[in-house]
């Protein structure tokens, strides 16, 4: 057991539960965030892929918010004060039945690691959690997914070497990513988080040059391209890591590949350089 495991040993196997409702309004927000058409979606119609996102979202008070808009630590996440950057380091989710609208649903919540790790510019605390989400009253999960979290230093940002991406895809869509978005998807997930939409704070404070780009935004950009070359395949799993931020203003590409012979397809975004910035895997039924 590491260090961190022993010193939020308490935290480890703590769970939470929330409910929700699948709404026909949030819905709607979600297609048009990614410019699709936003009809009103009938009762009993299947969510789309990664737009539980959108549900279980954070009620902090307004005074029980850090400088960063995220809830003060503590509570249910344990509280990692130290290290006082918090990004979505990736996740795997599997998929076993889809949510669909009008369904109330519950999500239970578990930590189940917390683990330090050392990094270029200092130590890294990582938390997974894993979500299952059922239908109210029902014994088998609709998904299950771990969410890993990352903790570091309040060191400014620095720009790196990034690694190249690889060009050579059968898919690519991009989209120049602007303040808009932005902050429209953070409306829509409650993300108090101020390095989406706070120009003035995401520069001066935590010194990145622009608004970063949401990572599960961009999990779901990548997901949205599957889904447009894959239109009648199911989708069984996915996960994602991030690996470098991108940022507002600049154009962005999501790329991908056409599924192997076991439905496995090969997922990932770059930045305006080319520098890669999230690598996927997903798995087609």
């Amino acid at each position: 057991m590491d260090r961190s495991e022993n010193r939020f040993a308490d935290w480890i196997g703590r769970v939470e539960e929330c409910r929700d409702v699948v709404s026909v309004e949030r819905l709607r927000r979600f297609s048009a965030i990614f410019d699709e058409d936003p009809a009103i979606p009938d009762f009993g119609n299947t969510a789309p892929p990664l737009s539980h996102w959108t549900l279980f979202l954070p009620t902090a008070r307004q005074s029980e918010l850090g400088e960063d808009g995220h809830a003060k630590r503590g509570g249910f996440l344990p509280p990692v004060n130290h290290l006082p950057r918090r990004m979505w380091a990736g996740g795997r989710i599997d998929f076993f039945s889809p949510l669909r609208v009008g369904m109330s649903v519950v999500r239970h919540s578990e930590i189940m690691s917390v683990k330090e790790r050392d990094g270029s510019l200092g130590p890294l605390i990582f938390v997974t959690l894993r979500h299952e989400i059922r239908e109210e009253g029902g014994s088998e999960p609709l998904l299950v997914e771990d969410h890993d979290i990352v903790y570091r230093g309040a060191e400014a940002f620095a720009a790196k070497r990034l690694t190249p991406a690889e060009t050579k895809a059968d898919w690519e869509s991009s989209i120049v990513p602007d303040e808009t978005l932005l902050f429209r998807y953070s409306a829509l997930t409650f993300n108090g988080h101020r390095i989406h939409y706070d120009r003035r704070y995401v520069t001066t404070v935590e010194g990145y040059p622009g608004l970063v780009v949401h990572g599960p935004l961009i999990a779901t950009l990548l997901v949205n391209l599957l889904r447009a070359n894959s239109s009648n395949s199911a989708l069984k799993a996915f996960s994602f890591r991030a690996v470098s931020p991108v940022f507002d203003g600049a154009r962005m590409f999501v790329r991908g590949t056409v599924p192997d012979a076991e439905g496995r397809a090969k997922l990932w975004a770059a930045n305006a350089e080319n520098g890669l910035a999230m690598q996927a895997e997903a798995q087609l039924a």
